[in-house]
C-alpha cells in the first residue's frame, strides 16, 4: 500500500504506456507543453466535467468523480461514472467512461488508464467492476472495454514501473517513431536530434575501443 503522497497522477500510467520518456518528461523533469491536439482535449474533458449529473432512466450519471487507489499508488478525476441499477438486487453498479478527444489507439495506453480507473473504484466502493468504456470525439464512438485478467494485469505492472521510474530520477533515451511527431513534448525531447547524436557517440567509441 502507498502512502498519501506518494500517489501519481492517474495519467501517469497512460503516459507510460505511450512512452516511458514522455512519462519522466512530464512528471520527473515537469516538463510541459501544448499543442493543438492537448487543448483539443482539455477543453473535450472540461466539457464533459461541466456537464454534472443526471438520471437517465435506470442509469445515474456522475462527471468529474474523485477516484484513487492506494494499492497501485494513483490518483486522479473519472470523466464520468455511470451507475447501472440492477434491478433484481436494487444495487446501482459503476461502469467507468473514458472520453478522449481523438480515436482509438494501436496501443492499450487508453485501456490501461480506464482499467485502472475501475480499480480505483473496486478499492473505493468494495465491488467488482467488469468493464467499462472509452469513448473518442473523433469518431463519436464509444467501445466497451473488458477489464480481464490480462488487462488488470498491465495495469498494475504499468503502475508499478511508473512509481520505479519516477522514484529513479533517471529519464530514459528517445527512442523516434512515428508517433513522436504527434507528442506535444517533441521540441523539448527532440528524439531524432538526440538519437542521432548518441549513434554518431556510440559509433566513434566503437571505433576507438577497436584494436
Amino acid at each position: 500500500m502507498y502512502k498519501e503522497d506518494e500517489l501519481l497522477p492517474l495519467s501517469s500510467l497512460q503516459h507510460m504506456v505511450f512512452c516511458p520518456r514522455q512519462c519522466a518528461l512530464m512528471f520527473i523533469e515537469q516538463v510541459w507543453d501544448e499543442n493543438r491536439l492537448t487543448v483539443e482535449g482539455r477543453i473535450f474533458h472540461e466539457r464533459v466535467h461541466e456537464l454534472g449529473q443526471e438520471t437517465r432512466g435506470d442509469v445515474r450519471i456522475s462527471r468529474g468523480v474523485f477516484i484513487r487507489s492506494l494499492r497501485l499508488g494513483i490518483v486522479g478525476i473519472a470523466d464520468v461514472i455511470e451507475f447501472h441499477h440492477q434491478t433484481d438486487s436494487d444495487i446501482w453498479h459503476p461502469f467507468p467512461v473514458e472520453y478522449k478527444r481523438g480515436k482509438p489507439k494501436a496501443d492499450d495506453c487508453d485501456k490501461v488508464q480506464l482499467c485502472a480507473q475501475a480499480i480505483c473504484l473496486e478499492e473505493m466502493l468494495g465491488v467488482t467492476i467488469p468493464a467499462g468504456a472509452l469513448f473518442y470525439g473523433q469518431t463519436r464512438h464509444r467501445f466497451d472495454v473488458a477489464f480481464d485478467e490480462n488487462l488488470r494485469l498491465e495495469a498494475e505492472e504499468t503502475a508499478i514501473r511508473a512509481h520505479d521510474l519516477i522514484a529513479s530520477g533517471q529519464t530514459p533515451p528517445p527512442v523516434y517513431e512515428k508517433r513522436c511527431e504527434s507528442c506535444s513534448l517533441i521540441s523539448e525531447c527532440l528524439p531524432k536530434t538526440i538519437q542521432k547524436r548518441r549513434s554518431v557517440k556510440t559509433y566513434l567509441m566503437r571505433m576507438l575501443a577497436e584494436p
